[in-house]
């Protein structure tokens, strides 16, 4: 007989050493919030208590992935240390082409510095912040393409990250000369983390090859995705891990992708592709901006660490955790009458800032009110993803985003369960009052991912 499970979530690691945290009080949090312009982005990271800002770059490394930094090689040129981290990324990207870079947006930037320029277009399922900044530097249009489905935070869809397949085939047909390569993210950040299916993937790929364009992934929570599809998907239940990574990866021509997130790396990510003469384009560009092809702006020991962090992503007891213990807040939030994202996606929860807080209207940026009222609260340090993030268009005038959510992201291997019940407890606090929580005005913002470095005020 099966085992039975157990209700309790248990992490599937020990903890090996801990970093204390500082406790603060709703009067140093409300003048902390207030010195840096309401922007949580500039708080120092000693006033957070619980920082679910975002799960780039935050997780907890293993004591594998320590050792391997130990083994770090910092050759300039040829480093044992890239030879490593080149065969962990082919081993589930079997790509040609591997460029490592610092992070994920430089694989973007290093991307469409090569195929973007003004007149082009970029189709997504959603791109996300640095994706569409990095298209639309070149002077391209970063055009969404989600599913219906993908654009109501309370229905429940096993797929919403999807991507409108009819409607990118409406796009190629009316403007194939315009667009050099699709893009699918996944999984579709900021349609609340939901996953795409690989029926999605195999339909996109087709319409991609009627008309001849490359299919990109963002693939920086494909591990996530890849659990999903498992799980969700109609005759995937028996597939390895593993090879539903290396399926979708296989129905791509190249992907961008940031370590910092699911191969549980601090730093680092690449650009993989298959197209030669596109290869040498970006390799130059690499050599220019980020450095050597075999170290592409990181140590040798932050190679060492991807390489073993990709091999630890893939593990189902870690996946199994990981997107049970983000339905265990995303179920406990809904039972307490918070409006969320459903079904729950992988890395975070995201609450529907618009839903909780009906009496702000888009443009007095509710996701903003949201989460500077969290921290103030608790101490819990969120993000906004809505009309703040992505309201700014590039001419410069402003409208109401698709959706206006607070992502809650949880950095992996870092907080414990009791971490998680009080973020519970803050969230459903703030909750009771939301009918009186004030919008917020732009004070100052720059033109391009204004999000960073805006500063607010709240209106009264």
């Amino acid at each position: 007989m099966a085992d039975e499970p157990f209700r309790t979530i248990i992490e599937p690691f020990r903890i090996h050493s801990v970093e204390p945290m500082r406790m603060t009080t709703r009067a140093t949090r409300t003048a902390a919030l207030a010195a840096v312009g309401y922007n949580l982005f500039e708080l120092h990271a000693e006033d957070v208590l619980i920082d679910l800002l975002t799960d780039s770059g935050t997780g907890a490394m293993s004591a594998e992935q320590w050792a391997g930094i130990q083994r770090g090689n910092e050759a300039y040129a040829g480093s044992p240390s890239f030879h490593r981290f080149r065969d962990a990324v082919s081993a589930l990207f079997p790509f040609r082409h591997v460029l490592p870079t610092h992070q994920g947006r430089a694989a973007e930037k290093i991307l469409f510095s090569a195929v973007g320029g003004p007149g082009q277009i970029i189709p997504n399922n959603t791109h996300f912040d640095t994706t569409r900044a990095n298209i639309e530097f070149t002077g391209a249009q970063a055009v969404d393409l989600p599913v219906p489905e993908g654009l109501q935070p309370s229905l429940r869809h096993p797929f919403k990250g999807n991507m409108d397949v009819a409607a990118l085939e409406r796009l190629l047909t009316e403007q194939a000369d315009a667009v050099p390569l699709v893009m699918l993210t996944v999984t579709n950040n900021s349609g609340g983390g939901q996953p795409v299916s690989l029926a999605n993937i195999r339909a996109v790929r087709e319409v991609c090859d009627r008309f001849g364009k490359p299919l990109f992934l963002d693939a920086c929570r494909f591990a996530e995705n890849a659990w999903f599809i498992k799980t969700r998907e109609p005759g995937c239940a028996g597939l390895p891990i593993t090879d539903i990574v290396r399926e979708m990866a296989g129905l791509a021509a190249g992907m961008t992708m940031s370590a910092k997130k699911d191969p549980l790396a601090n730093i680092g990510g690449w650009l993989a592709l298959d197209d030669d003469t596109l290869a040498e384009q970006c390799r130059n560009l690499e050599i220019l901006t980020e450095g050597f092809p075999t170290y592409g702006g990181l140590a040798g020991r932050d190679l060492e660490a991807i390489a073993q962090g990709l091999r630890e992503c893939v593990l189902e007891d870690y996946l199994r955790y990981r997107v049970r213990s983000i339905a265990y807040l995303g179920e406990a939030l809904e039972s307490a009458g918070v409006p969320v994202v459903v079904p729950f996606g992988g890395h975070a929860v995201f609450i529907d800032a618009r839903a909780m807080l009906p009496h702000l209207d888009p443009l007095q940026y509710p996701g903003q009110a949201l989460a500077c009222a969290l921290y103030a609260e608790g101490g819990v340090r969120s993000c906004e993803i809505g009309t703040v993030m992505f309201g700014l268009r590039p001419d410069g005038t402003e409208v109401p985003a698709a959706m206006d959510l607070v992502r809650l992201a949880i950095p992996r291997r870092t907080y414990t369960q009791s971490h998680i019940d009080y973020v519970i407890e803050v969230v459903t606090r703030v909750a009771d009052r939301a009918a009186k929580l004030p919008g917020m005005r732009i004070v100052s913002q720059p033109r391009q991912l204004r999000h960073f470095t805006a500063r607010f005020a709240p209106l009264h």
